[in-house]
């Protein structure tokens, strides 16, 4: 990469400001060991839930409720969203993000539990937009299900799909870099699905089900 094409790359990741409650989410996360989103996935999220003005939303991996925060931004004013952690103290963490942006609870269903448990329990096609964010090697499992939870034109967003730039090099073959690599692929050939790769964070893979 040249020095000015890595210059445009920086340009663009932080062209779009943080706003301060979610700036005090991503700092609480940090402190409880979660790795928020890039600081340009963050708006592409806010974006892609807005434009598709998605009312109905499944998280899989709430953090400190950073993520959740750029999610429920793009979504309109009563559009619901299901964000799913194993982990208890991240979702106390993200319930105070939510109650400081002045959320109201009802457009948040915070659940703590095996996302793969839960997302069995959700209704078939009945959402607008999935988000992974949760533990890689259960990437292609999480994408099984969200196939079923949404519903036709339908958008599911993968964090992460480029990992810390592994996946490019066909080089690197530990566990982790093989099957987000090969979970890419997959979908970009699967007929059902139309896909993207967007070069945002630490990539977001983005794909609207046909």
């Amino acid at each position: 990469m040249s020095s000015q094409r890595a210059a445009s790359w920086g340009y663009a990741e932080e062209f779009v400001p943080e706003p301060e409650i979610i700036e005090r989410a991503r700092v609480r996360g940090e402190q409880l060991g979660c790795t928020p989103v890039g600081s340009g996935t963050g708006p592409a999220l806010r974006l892609l839930t807005a434009a598709t003005r998605a009312r109905a939303v499944v998280e899989i991996g709430t953090g400190a409720g950073s993520s959740g925060l750029w999610l429920l931004a793009g979504m309109p004013a009563d559009g619901v969203l299901t964000t799913i952690d194993i982990k208890a103290e991240h979702q106390s963490a993200a319930r105070k993000a939510y109650a400081e942006a002045g959320i109201a609870p009802a457009r948040t269903r915070i659940i703590t539990g095996n996302a793969l448990q839960v997302m069995g329990r959700l209704a078939d096609g009945g959402y607008d937009v999935v988000f992974v964010d949760g533990h890689k090697p259960d990437y292609p499992a999480y994408v099984d299900a969200a196939s079923r939870l949404l519903r036709p034109g339908g958008l599911l967003l993968i964090d992460n799909m480029l990992w810390h730039d592994r996946v490019a090099d066909p080089a690197v073959r530990d566990d982790t870099t093989v099957v987000l690599r090969n979970l890419g692929k997959q979908l970009r050939d699967d007929t059902e699905w139309t896909t993207s790769m967007l070069p945002v964070g630490d990539g977001l893979f983005a794909a609207v089900k046909v």
